[in-house]
């Protein structure tokens, strides 16, 4: 009977250590503020398309919990004529969405993948979406791969996207 004990005990315990193991864990190697370095899509060949912009803009900033609040912009945007928000044209409201990216939920890492989900986003079809990618984390540089980018992407195409620790 004591070695069905023990026999079952090492079961449940390897069994929860496994389960354990799979589990996204908070992302302490990545908690702080982040600033972007670049957001290509790469085509089969090599070529990049930058989707902001040469010289992008942007801040990441992860908490200890796993939440984050992430904003991408084109550096150089246009202002709207009117100066006003609510009387854009169609082209300056275009201009605006896709010069613009931000959304806000949580983050984990396990595996070498990131696991994200967002809550909420300024493009409204990330709503409630849950998603994993491969990253690379090289001293105070992230940089993480989109295998089927959502802006202007063709077969074959992924996105590159490069942050770097503030100091």
């Amino acid at each position: 009977m004591q070695i069905l004990r023990t026999v079952l005990a090492l079961c449940i315990a390897s069994t929860l250590g496994a389960a354990q193991a799979a589990q996204p864990s908070r992302p302490t190697s990545l908690e702080g503020a982040w600033t972007l370095e670049r957001v290509d899509n790469v085509y089969p060949d090599g070529h990049r398309v930058e989707l902001y912009g040469p010289h992008p803009q942007g801040l990441w900033l992860i908490d200890a919990q796993g939440h984050y609040m992430m904003q991408i912009v084109r550096a150089q945007r246009t202002a709207f004529a009117s100066g006003d928000k609510s009387r854009g044209t169609p082209e300056e409201y275009r201009a605006a969405s896709l010069d613009f990216n931000a959304h806000y939920g949580t983050v984990s890492v396990a595996g070498g993948m990131l696991r994200t989900h967002i809550e909420h986003a300024s493009f409204p079809n990330w709503d409630g979406r849950s998603g994993s990618r491969h990253y690379t984390l090289k001293g105070d540089e992230l940089t993480y791969i989109v295998a089927k980018p959502t802006s202007g992407a063709a077969e074959g195409v992924h996105g590159e996207v490069t942050w770097r620790r503030m100091r």
